[in-house]
């Protein structure tokens, strides 16, 4: 078969990456495209893997948005339409389900974030099939446009993909000057452009900022901060306001910075779902209500929510007392967890290959 697959994330450039490479595997042609986007081209250029560019991320603005995904939808409509694929998989890509509809091919979505209702609402109603882990009640995707026997759920997390066979590469802690003999606590800032956040009135400067603020005046040891951002205008700001704080200006390998830490504070979702199952000690200070894949770390003990910069620096100075005793119980936690989940891919790529014989 003839396969398309969309990537427009870092964390899709693993979870469809992986995706991709099996399929190729198992004799499927297999087209994959991106956008221009920094994080995503760079990272994708950091796992050594190809995709054709396609369009550009829309930026900040609902307007910013629409444009840019209208203009990938007339650019993707040529190229695949030459490709001729038998069907395509996006990973919530309004670009790829329309793509597809629009030239009558059976288009799979993946998502685990129906609090994206926007993105959710220009996918899933042109999918064939909606794959989606467990935790999530089939009713969060119904009243997005679907119908209950669309729906292939996994006994999993996606961080499971890249996370069974992942060693961790200490040249990451060279290549950020990082003495791995001094506790490391890191920082990944929000997805402020995402259109979920966008009406939240935020702040201009990430929230996990003041709890940096607040850490380094409460710190008595030597202690390593390292901040991710997302987009060039929180790198700017960072460096500007908060000197000290180590920011890489380049896409790193989070996933052997995150094993290297000692604690781990996310404003976002997927490297969140990561550090928990790492059994990394986890802050979750996600702006926005709670999602359900937060809700279950929550409640599996494999991550703490604090979004008041006073508690949640007073949770990281706790951990990092006691770093080895909360290290230990969080990966005794996260084995116990992820030792009963089940391969998505294995689910997606059996009914794909169901469907089509």
């Amino acid at each position: 078969m003839k396969i398309w697959v969309d990537i427009l994330t870092p964390k899709q450039v693993l979870f469809m990456g992986e995706l991709s490479r099996r399929l190729e595997a198992k004799a499927h042609t297999v087209l994959r495209t991106t956008r221009r986007y920094r994080e995503v081209n760079e990272f994708l250029e950091l796992k050594g893997m190809t995709a054709t560019v396609v369009g550009k991320h829309g930026g900040a603005s609902l307007k910013g948005k629409l444009i840019a995904s209208s203009e990938r939808i007339a650019e993707l409509a040529s190229i695949v339409q030459e490709f001729k694929p038998d069907l395509s998989i996006g990973f919530a890509s309004p670009e790829a389900a329309r793509t597809a509809f629009g030239l009558s091919i059976p288009h799979y979505t993946i998502n685990d974030s129906p609090h994206s209702e926007a993105v959710a609402l220009l996918t899933i109603p042109l999918s064939k099939k909606l794959f989606s882990p467990k935790i999530i009640p089939p009713d969060a995707w119904s009243k997005l446009g679907t119908s209950l026997e669309k729906i292939v759920q996994y006994n999993a997390l996606d961080p499971i993909v890249w996370l069974r066979e992942f060693h961790p590469d200490s040249e990451i802690l060279d290549e950020l000057g990082l003495d791995n003999t001094v506790p490391i606590v890191l920082f990944r800032a929000e997805e402020t452009f995402a259109s979920y956040l966008l009406d939240r009135k935020l702040k201009k400067e990430s929230v996990t900022l003041p709890i940096i603020d607040g850490l380094i005046k409460k710190l008595k040891e030597p202690t390593q901060i390292v901040f991710l951002p997302r987009y060039q205008e929180q790198i700017e700001i960072v460096k500007e306001f908060h000197g000290g704080v180590i920011v890489p200006e380049k896409v790193i390998d989070g996933s052997s910075l995150l094993y290297f830490s000692s604690v781990f504070i996310g404003a976002g979702g997927t490297m969140t779902a990561e550090s928990a199952l790492m059994g990394i000690p986890t802050i979750t200070c996600y702006p926005g209500e709670p999602t359900f894949v937060e809700r279950y770390l929550i409640r599996k003990k494999l991550s703490y929510r604090e979004i008041d910069p006073r508690k949640a620096t007073e949770k990281i100075v706790q951990i990092l007392d006691r770093s080895e005793a909360f290290r230990k119980k969080s990966q005794e936690r996260a084995k116990a967890v992820t030792s009963k989940m089940e391969d998505p891919l294995e689910v997606i790529i059996g009914r794909i290959e169901k469907d089509l014989t």
